[in-house]
């Protein structure tokens, strides 16, 4: 419904009877619109579920011999809630009023109508869906900036820039990285950023439902298609109709539906198991994986042909580790919404904390800081977390090494602020296993007093009042 012209937009009349259904039909066309017109419910609603398209606005009679106007605006609603139904009675009452606004429908006409009541109706309601669908992409565009994606970092930027460009395309893209580095996160600021933010955003995870689920997940079934199907079922692909879908951990689908995906992929349409008929469908399509997919269709364990569909666009996340700069920044925005959820007065770190949670080396990446910020904020006693507020293998990463904390990353680094923090972090390490005695520490470092302390000054740690200085020196410069 992104078009909300009339000479776009398909109208269903439903009415047992033939000369309403004329008329409706004569002043609807005189008015641009395609206009589609059955004799009864039962009808009304095999061409709801057929139509590729939701029908944006329904004419539908309340009383017909095989069934009610009521029913098809439940049928309607169901295919896409966007959709407006007028009802059309002889018998018009108080009861069945309240029962159509309750149902979601648009309006409620009494017979005999004029032609004319009809299309001024139908224009109302198309305008009604123009502004409900624009507001939608403002609140979309106003709510980009917490979307969850973000970072300062050189390789989130570049990301982050990639994800702009393509979010207004419907390309399908394949989005790869280590296991916790945000992959949902990225397709879902892909379809937020697009104009299909309006529309459902359906996740499956292709590892986590046997074969014999999968298939009636994605695609859909028919009732009594198998043992248990008691019900007709939409799947996937037709419930995110018009939106996005992610198809996770994409290397886990079997291949017999790996050749189905590809089908939906290059036709855009779906056959439900126990169906006779392909049914449309209008998706955009992201894959997400933290496998080799590249070994996977070398092995032959995932079809080549699929691989080419699926990696139009390549989006890859780098691990956390590797983007250093966005911690601070990612953790900061974790304490603040766990502190909101929680009710904590928890405002910020203490140095040696972000210290600590800069230096480590998150095997988790980002979903990792964030369980760290939910511990550290329940467990927080004051409004600063602390090293003790972290949990012992990141705040033993303040201590670590001076050769275990240097890296280097893509993005290079600046020497001067890497010396500087190894320097203070080594008087400190020397201040704290001589239990503070300066001349002791001196001497495990191997200067001088004086260089000892004028080094503690230039990185704010002298202490005042301290005994520890030696009367003579031999050698102090």
């Amino acid at each position: 419904m992104e078009s909300l012209t009339p000479s776009s937009m398909k109208v269903l009349v439903v009415d047992d009877e033939p000369g309403i259904r004329q008329i409706l039909q004569i002043s609807l066309k005189r008015e641009g619109f395609e206009v589609v017109s059955v004799p009864g419910c039962r009808l009304a609603i095999e061409a709801l579920e057929k139509s590729p398209q939701p029908f944006p606005v329904i004419l539908t009679d309340l009383a017909m011999p095989d069934g009610s106007g009521f029913d098809v605006l439940s049928a309607a609603k169901s295919r896409d809630a966007a959709s407006e139904v007028i009802l059309i009675t002889a018998h018009s009452t108080v009861e069945n009023a309240i029962l159509a606004m309750r149902g979601g429908a648009y309006d409620f006409v009494t017979k005999p109508f004029q032609p004319q009541e009809i299309t001024a109706l139908v224009h109302k309601a198309l305008e009604k869906q123009r502004l409900v669908a624009e507001n939608q992409r403002l609140r979309a565009r106003v709510g980009r900036s917490d979307d969850g994606l973000f970072g300062r970092s050189p390789a989130m930027r570049e990301v982050l820039s990639l994800v702009d460009r393509i979010a207004p395309t419907r390309t399908t893209v394949l989005i790869t990285g280590e296991s916790g580095t945000g992959k949902e996160r990225v397709a879902r600021a892909i379809h937020a950023r697009s104009d299909r933010s309006d529309k459902p955003f359906l996740v499956i995870n292709c590892g986590a439902l046997p074969e014999a689920l999968m298939e009636s997940e994605l695609f859909g079934h028919e009732k009594g298609a198998f043992t248990g199907a008691q019900s007709r079922h939409r799947g996937v692909f037709r419930d995110a109709d018009g939106g996005t879908v992610l198809l996770d951990e994409i290397g886990e689908l079997p291949p017999p539906l790996q050749v189905k995906l590809l089908r939906v992929i290059q036709d855009r349409v779906v056959r439900p198991v126990g169906a006779s008929q392909e049914v449309q469908v209008d998706v955009r399509l992201l894959a997400a994986t933290n496998r080799d997919i590249e070994a996977d269709v070398a092995s032959g364990a995932f079809r080549q042909d699929l691989y080419y569909r699926l990696n139009v666009i390549r989006l890859v996340l780098p691990p956390l580790r590797e983007r250093r700069d966005d911690i601070p920044l990612m953790a900061e925005r974790f304490l603040k919404r766990f502190a909101g959820e929680m009710g904590k007065d928890v405002t910020g770190f203490t140095a040696d904390a972000m210290r600590a949670l800069e230096r480590y080396a998150f095997p988790g990446n980002v979903r990792e800081l964030e369980n760290i910020i939910e511990r550290s904020v329940a467990l927080a006693s004051t409004r600063s977390l602390g090293l003790g507020d972290l949990p012992a293998e990141v705040s033993g990463a303040a201590s670590a090494p001076a050769a275990e904390l240097l890296s280097l990353p893509p993005e290079g680094v600046k020497l001067d602020e890497v010396m500087n923090e190894a320097e203070r972090r080594l008087l400190v390490l020397a201040l704290e296993r001589t239990d503070g005695n300066r001349t002791a520490a001196a001497r495990l470092l191997g200067v001088t007093f004086r260089t000892f302390r004028y080094r503690l000054s230039k990185h704010g740690l002298d202490a005042e009042g301290a005994d520890d200085e030696p009367a003579s020196e031999p050698g102090a410069q």
